[in-house]
């Protein structure tokens, strides 16, 4: 990315390395941002359209895809998350992260089912290790994808450290992924519908909206494509003052 070659380059160690590599000195951060984004009439607002790169939105905007490093550097979002995937990318991206299955019940499972015990499914005979559990949604997450697959409304059996038996009803299975990630009420605040005691967990109702792991992952990708970009009768002269103050 060509934003990188005007810092300066120092010496740094990497972790227990031996010896000192090369490397761009990102501790330099010029004013000039912040400069720019107090005087509004420098900058405009663009939406990042589907599949577009860095280079072809500078192309567009400034007529030439060398100032593609200009929206890195004009927005903190990209430089944190990178720029937006498109929807193909997205949707591989999530399959790779969130490749876990999620089981789902209303039972009770505060005081059961603890990490590391094993689960079987009665009716499926599906079987896996909890590595996670979620108390406020009545979750169980287990590694991969059960073959057989566990079965909805199925009784789950578990067996806990003093080697007794413990019981559930699985509402339903899903790939992370797909699986729920939260409720929304009509404000779209975060609402629970389990708590640590000895209630079951409610049904949300049609109420509550429900959001995947997917579409929290969505939500961040479209933020991702609102950004602000330098004006162009203005893109030159930022673009020398930032790298007059990083010293080149």
């Amino acid at each position: 990315m060509n934003f990188f070659r005007y810092f300066p380059r120092t010496f740094y160690k990497f972790g227990d390395e031996a010896t000192d590599d090369v490397f761009e000195n990102l501790s330099i951060y010029s004013d000039v941002v912040d400069q720019i984004k107090d005087k509004v009439t420098l900058y405009q607002d663009y939406n990042i359209l589907p599949d577009e790169r860095p280079d072809q939105v500078s192309q567009k905007i400034y007529g030439t895809p060398d100032y593609h490093w200009t929206f890195f550097l004009m927005n903190d979002k990209l430089r944190e998350s990178g720029w937006p995937l498109s929807n193909s990318e997205l949707y591989l991206f999530a399959q790779k992260k969130y490749n876990v299955t999620v089981l789902t019940t209303r039972t009770k499972i505060y005081d059961k089912f603890k990490i590391g015990q094993s689960m079987l499914g009665l009716t499926s005979g599906a079987s896996g290790t909890i590595i996670h559990r979620n108390l406020q949604l009545g979750q169980l997450w287990v590694k991969g994808i059960p073959d057989p697959a566990f079965l909805n409304s199925e009784l789950i059996s578990s067996t806990n450290a003093e080697g007794v038996g413990e019981f559930i009803i699985l509402n339903n299975s899903e790939i992370q992924y797909n699986a729920i990630h939260h409720y929304e009420n009509t404000d779209k605040e975060w609402v629970d519908i389990g708590f640590e005691n000895n209630d079951d967990y409610s049904d949300p109702g049609g109420l509550l909206t429900p959001i995947t792991w997917l579409d929290k992952l969505s939500a961040k990708n479209s933020d991702l494509k609102q950004i602000q970009v330098i004006r162009p009768n203005s893109i030159e002269i930022v673009a020398e003052s930032f790298r007059t103050a990083v010293g080149l």
